[in-house]
């Protein structure tokens, strides 16, 4: 992986991980995600 793109995917995951975690719990619930779940999807979404 190039750095450009390596840094890109690492800003996605840093962002998809900040406004999960900022996120109150039954919100989190509602969509289906427990706050165990926020690192897997952050990851996920910065492919």
């Amino acid at each position: 992986m190039n750095p450009i793109r390596l840094a890109k995917s690492w800003l996605s995951y840093r962002r998809t991980l900040s406004e999960l975690s900022n996120l109150p719990s039954h919100t989190l619930s509602d969509i289906g995600l427990t706050r165990y779940d926020i690192r897997m999807v952050a990851a996920r979404q910065a492919r």
